[in-house]
């Protein structure tokens, strides 16, 4: 595949945007995999090239947070293995079975995320004094770190919105929630990353180039964010899970990858 500078600009721009957007809520697949898709690669390819993009770019977000204090390493932390466990696999079965079946039920969940997140209008503006540290929830917590980190290696769309809902209802704030979901990102998307590169799924060159723009976007992005606070960040979730509802819903009508 030649490297024309359409191409590259195409890669270039839309890695920038893509890593942005995902630095403080995720959903940067949402532009970065069409535009992999645009220059060319085929389907899995794509899929493989865009972790290693995403690894770059997470990193980068996830240190920016960390810098900034809004990451919760002693509970996060303990839940970094289980996503990579789950990413892992949910990478291997990609080979089995097709995702797209997973497509409806998607669009179901993040309709609920969006709704309640705009019912409740104050939710996400300040931390919780007191947060949930029962039994039960910390064995729902890996439980959901090892499911959405499956959910990433196998599918992706949304697992950043989704981590982010998961952590609102532990009483973490849009920022923190945001800081913690991006430490369990990088995670999955380094852990399937690993597998793809096993498999072959990866080109290195669009790759590096892609994920070298996706950094400057992804420090663009979050310290926007941070800077910003939570308001800024319920935003942006909001706008990017209806953008991810969209995309699904005319991906089942139309039947596009």
């Amino acid at each position: 595949m030649e490297l024309t500078w359409e191409i590259i600009a195409l890669i270039v721009i839309g890695g920038f945007l893509a890593a942005f957007i995902d630095s403080s809520v995720g959903g940067g697949g949402l532009v970065s995999v069409p535009v992999l898709l645009a220059a060319g690669l085929p389907p899995h390819l794509a899929l493989g090239t865009n972790k290693l993009s995403a690894s770059m770019s997470s990193v980068t977000s996830t240190l920016a947070f960390l810098h900034s204090g809004n990451i919760n390493l002693r509970s996060t932390g303990k839940l970094v293995p289980f996503t990579a466990i789950g990413a892992a696999g949910g990478a291997l079965l990609l080979q089995l079975i097709p995702s797209d079946w997973l497509r409806p039920a998607i669009v179901v969940m993040l309709i609920g995320v969006t709704i309640y997140t705009l019912l409740k209008r104050n939710w996400g503006m300040e931390g919780s004094a007191r947060r949930k540290t029962t039994a039960a929830v910390k064995i729902g917590m890996v439980a959901a770190a090892f499911l959405l980190g499956g959910y990433d290696g196998f599918f992706g769309p949304g697992t950043g919105s989704f981590l982010i809902f998961i952590f609102l209802l532990l009483g973490f704030d849009f920022i923190q929630a945001a800081g913690n979901a991006k430490l369990l990102n990088f995670t999955s998307n380094v852990s399937s990353l690993i597998v793809f590169l096993a498999l072959g799924w990866v080109d290195f060159r669009i790759g590096l180039l892609m994920g070298a723009s996706m950094v400057l976007g992804s420090l663009a992005g979050s310290r926007l964010a941070i800077r910003q606070g939570a308001r800024y960040v319920k935003l942006l979730f909001v706008l990017v899970t209806v953008a991810l509802i969209g995309r699904q819903l005319w991906t089942l009508i139309s039947g596009e990858n």
